[in-house]
């Protein structure tokens, strides 16, 4: 687990967000158990109702789910459910203002993959 927060957003959603990455990364498996509200408490230092907002927004979406007494487990489907989510946030963070750009700029859809490739061959 990170142990610091990012300043310009609420921690009670970073802490939601580092949940959904454990999960997306592979690291919380469907079925698995989350890290309890307790450990995260102890582990940050930060307020339980903090923590408790970003675990119940995974509880409300069935990422997450309770058994009673014993806490709280990852959704059967959640990780498809949160890869969907993420590639539509992507498609509107980051496609629609390359494709908004690249028409005005007169950049076919051929460059634009040729521009992506290029890109991906500097990080290999």
């Amino acid at each position: 687990m990170k142990s610091g927060f990012d300043s310009t957003k609420p921690i009670f959603l970073q802490i939601r967000e580092l949940i959904e990455d454990q999960i997306v990364d592979g690291e919380l498996a469907e079925g698995d158990q989350a890290p309890s509200t307790t450990q995260l408490v102890n582990f940050y230092k930060i307020n339980h109702a903090t923590v408790s907002k970003g675990i119940n927004q995974l509880v409300e979406e069935d990422i997450l789910f309770k058994k009673r007494g014993i806490g709280m487990f990852v959704a059967e489907g959640a990780k498809r459910q949160l890869i969907n989510k993420r590639k539509k946030a992507f498609a509107n963070d980051y496609i629609r203002g390359l494709v908004d750009e690249a028409q005005k700029l007169g950049i076919t859809d051929e460059e634009i993959l040729q521009l992506i490739q290029e890109m991906k061959g500097r990080e290999q």
